[in-house]
Parts: structure tokens; C-alpha cells; sequence
């Protein structure tokens, strides 16, 4: 079992990896911290984007020789193969790391996985730590690559047409998360030069089926997509299967035939109550499908 001092640590990885949502794709956002021998956190690192070190490295970089001997406490299991840069699983058996504590095990390693050869090299392997808590960041990823399709977050406001303004403030709040952003203005990214160019590229408009244009927008990269108010882009009520979450902003101002009315078919079918939260003029309600179990692979171990 993962000791207090490893879920600390795991809860540090999990923050860390946020700061790699909207740059690291189309590799996942992953973060990473090194407890020494005595349990002591003495390195931590995140990954930005593709090309650039992973988590591992850049907490094995800042740990330097204290790591040896001790614990790497990573979110997603470290990657087993040489890509655009080295396995993640070969430079910890290298700085001598002695324990792994994995969250999430990694549906796209290749061979038997990351944790298997970390075994196989007599380090101890503790793998499913967490793993509720790493989906708030890691679950639209994993969600895009089970279904070779980006996770949709669709956001609006639900009152009247004098909703610019708050349209305006939803988009600035969540595009950080988002490869991609569907508004008014030509498709752009959600981090503007977030992204490896080498590895990401901007997709045409939508036209005609909305589905094979997400699969397009896989295709060159892209993970994560928001699309704010664009129902004139192909999203909307009749499109939610390819729906992944929904913010609405629902104005506190009364719209025609009042707030009964407005917000009694607020929830679709198939969709939860997520969070609900006052912002200023409105309130906004977030929506969700329910996640499914991601275990599609089991580490050997």
C-alpha cells in the first residue's frame, strides 16, 4: 500500500500535471515527484509538451543524486518505449530509483507496459493509487484516446441574446484547459503557441458531420476541444453523443417565460451534475458523462 508520505506526493504529481493541460498533447499531461530513502520529497516536474522532457526526467533532473534509492510517485505509468525522446522506465532504472508509485497504468504502452520492466529490474511497483483524483486532469486524454476523438466540452449561456459578455468570460476561464477553441473567431488554440508545431496542427472549420471532423482534429493532434456558444459550428442539443462535459452560464436575470421555465430541461439525458458555482451575473452549472472504469490493460507486477 501507498504510505502517507507517497500520497502527499501523488496528490503533488496530480496538481503538477495540470500545468500541462492545453501544451502537452497529443501527449498526455503527466506530473511526477521523487521521495528520497527517507520519504522526503526532493525533486518534482511536469510535462509540457511534446518533444520536451516527460515528468519523470524533469523530476529526476531536479531530485539529482538524492533520487537514488528512492521513490518516483508518477500519475501516468512511465512510458516503455523510444520516441521523440527517451522511455521513461529506462532513465529511473538508471538514476537507481528503488520504488514506483503509479496512478493510472497507460492503455497505449507498448509491449508489457512500463511497470512490468521496472519489475523485471527488481524495483518494487505499486500501481491504482488514486486514480479518481488523476482523472480530474489525465480523464479527457484517456477518454480521446479509447476513442480516437477529442473530449467536447461545450459551453454557453442559457437567458436571453445579451449574453456576449458572459460567453466572453467562459471562454477565458476555460480555454487554458483545451487544445482547441470553437467561438466566434476562426478555430484557434486554447494556449495560443502552447503546442509542439511539429506535432500539432490547426484543423479546418467543421462542415457537414461533426464526428469524422473530431476525428480529423484527433488525427493532427488535437485532445481536447471547447466549443463556446458555437452552435453555428455543428454543436448543439442535437449533437451531444459527441459530448463530453457542458457549462452553462444561466443568467440570474429572469428571460422570457422566467427561470421555471428556462431551466427545467437544464440537464440532458445521459448527462450528471458535475459542480454548480456563482459567477457574478450567473451561475454556472457543469455537466458530465459518467467516466468509465480505465483499466484496459493490467501491469504485470
Amino acid at each position: 500500500m501507498a504510505s502517507d508520505a507517497e500520497l502527499t506526493a501523488m496528490r503533488q504529481a496530480i496538481t503538477l500535471s495540470s500545468f500541462g493541460l492545453g501544451t502537452t498533447s497529443p501527449n498526455p499531461p503527466v506530473g511526477c515527484v521523487i521521495l528520497d530513502r527517507h520519504g522526503t520529497a526532493v525533486g518534482a516536474g511536469y510535462h509540457r509538451r511534446k518533444g520536451e522532457a516527460h515528468a519523470e526526467v524533469n523530476a529526476l533532473r531536479a531530485a539529482g543524486a538524492a533520487a537514488r534509492g528512492g521513490t518516483a510517485v508518477v500519475t501516468l505509468e512511465p512510458c516503455n518505449h523510444v520516441g521523440v525522446t527517451p522511455a521513461c522506465r529506462q532513465e529511473l532504472i538508471n538514476a537507481g530509483i528503488a520504488r514506483v508509485v503509479i496512478s493510472v497504468i497507460d492503455p497505449t504502452s507498448r509491449g508489457d507496459g512500463g511497470a512490468a520492466v521496472l519489475t523485471a529490474h527488481g524495483i518494487d511497483v505499486e500501481t491504482n493509487v488514486l486514480p479518481d483524483e488523476t482523472l480530474t486532469v489525465l480523464g479527457p486524454w484517456l477518454a480521446a484516446t479509447r476513442r480516437r476523438r477529442p473530449h467536447l466540452t461545450w459551453a454557453y449561456t442559457l437567458g436571453d441574446t445579451d449574453s456576449h459578455d458572459i460567453n466572453e468570460r467562459l471562454k477565458a476561464d476555460l480555454r487554458a484547459r483545451a487544445d482547441l477553441l470553437l467561438g466566434d473567431e476562426p478555430i484557434e488554440e486554447g494556449t495560443p503557441g502552447g503546442h509542439a508545431p511539429e506535432h500539432f496542427t490547426l484543423p479546418g472549420a467543421p462542415t457537414g458531420d461533426l464526428r469524422q471532423w473530431l476525428s480529423t482534429c484527433y488525427a493532427a493532434g488535437s485532445r481536447t476541444i471547447l466549443a463556446v456558444g458555437a452552435q453555428h459550428l455543428g454543436v448543439d442539443r442535437d449533437s451531444l453523443d459527441c459530448v463530453d462535459e457542458i457549462v452553462i452560464a444561466v443568467k440570474r436575470t429572469p428571460p422570457p417565460g422566467g427561470l421555471a421555465a428556462a431551466t427545467a430541461h437544464l440537464i440532458p439525458a445521459g448527462f450528471e451534475l458535475a459542480d454548480i458555482s456563482p459567477d457574478g451575473r450567473s451561475v454556472r452549472v457543469r455537466l458530465r458523462r459518467s467516466m468509465p472504469a480505465v483499466a484496459p490493460r493490467a501491469a504485470t507486477v
